[in-house]
């Protein structure tokens, strides 16, 4: 039994002789689905969206179904949304029960829509897009999701308004277009996604996400996260591990510097700021005004 690492199928790892009967229902194995066990020391956390995700694909037997939604965004490296989110699953026209925890998708994938990370099926770049942006309620994690899967995916944000003009009847089609017009693939995080836009919804000016900032001399300064680049402001979000890893914490002060040096007004921007956008925008407006006076 020491060799098993990670969630099994238990009927599997009977019949291999990989552990018995007796010991699965023993208090050192816990049962995640039918048939679906772990050893209770390695049980995925609540918060471990890949964790959660090998796990549950051990649930539907047959031909191994395909990760979407957040999960799949996550093994994809365009993490974008909350470690506690449901896990989905793409089973094509397969009847699969519902579990919590688990979302099922009866969706019938292309090919090209699906891709292998780590040795999980997950839906590509693009189609996770399509799914998250056409599913998401709330219109800024749409454009969050986007930026992020675009970014990874080095797809432009309008093809999905071609994936739309091929599924016209699929539903969330009307989602699309909203989204692709705000959305901007060079966004480095979802943090700057949310400051972009909470800041164009206060009337602030567009900026540059990723800026490039070179001083006089034309030597290379570094990347800001939104610049606005003939006032020479930028605006960077500044989250938790900003302040708590000291070596980070270093790292920002010697570029802040540097930036000050060209010239540069950084204003900070922190999560509170993104959950109440206006007090933020007007320091950008004022820093923009004061700065063309």
């Amino acid at each position: 039994m020491e060799d098993i690492s990670g969630p099994f199928r238990a009927s599997e790892a009977v019949a291999a002789g990989r552990i018995t009967r007796g010991r699965i229902a023993g208090p050192s194995v816990q049962q995640l689905f039918p048939d679906v066990h772990v050893l209770a020391a390695q049980v995925a956390a609540p918060d471990d969206l890949v964790g959660r995700a090998r796990e549950a694909v051990l649930y539907v037997h047959g031909e191994p179904p395909a990760i979407g939604g957040y999960a799949a965004a996550e093994l994809l490296g365009a993490s974008c949304g909350p470690s506690t989110a449901p896990v989905d699953l793409v089973v094509g026209r397969r009847r699969v029960r519902p579990r919590p925890g688990v979302r099922i998708r009866q969706d019938v994938l292309t090919p090209d829509e699906v891709e292998t990370v780590d040795g999980l099926l997950v839906t590509s770049c693009l189609r996770t897009a399509w799914d998250l942006v056409r599913t998401l309620a709330d219109p800024v994690e749409r454009v969050v999701a986007l930026d992020a899967l675009a970014r990874v995916g080095k797809f432009e944000p309008s093809e999905l308004l071609v994936m739309s003009g091929s599924r016209p009847r699929a539903r969330g089609c009307c989602r699309i277009s909203g989204a692709v017009a705000r959305a901007d693939r060079r966004a480095a995080s979802p943090p700057e996604t949310r400051m972009r836009l909470g800041l164009a919804d206060e009337g602030v000016p567009a900026p540059i996400p990723q800026l490039e900032v070179r001083d006089d001399a034309g030597w290379f300064v570094g990347y800001v996260d939104l610049g606005w680049d003939e006032a020479k402001v930028a605006a960077e979000y500044q989250g938790d591990h900003h302040r708590a890893d000291r070596e980070q914490w270093r790292r920002d002060q010697i570029r802040f510097a540097s930036l000050a040096a060209a010239g540069w007004l950084v204003l900070p921007c922190t999560a509170l700021d993104l959950r109440f956008p206006h007090p933020f925008a007007r320091r950008v407006i004022s820093a923009l005004s004061a700065r063309a006076r």
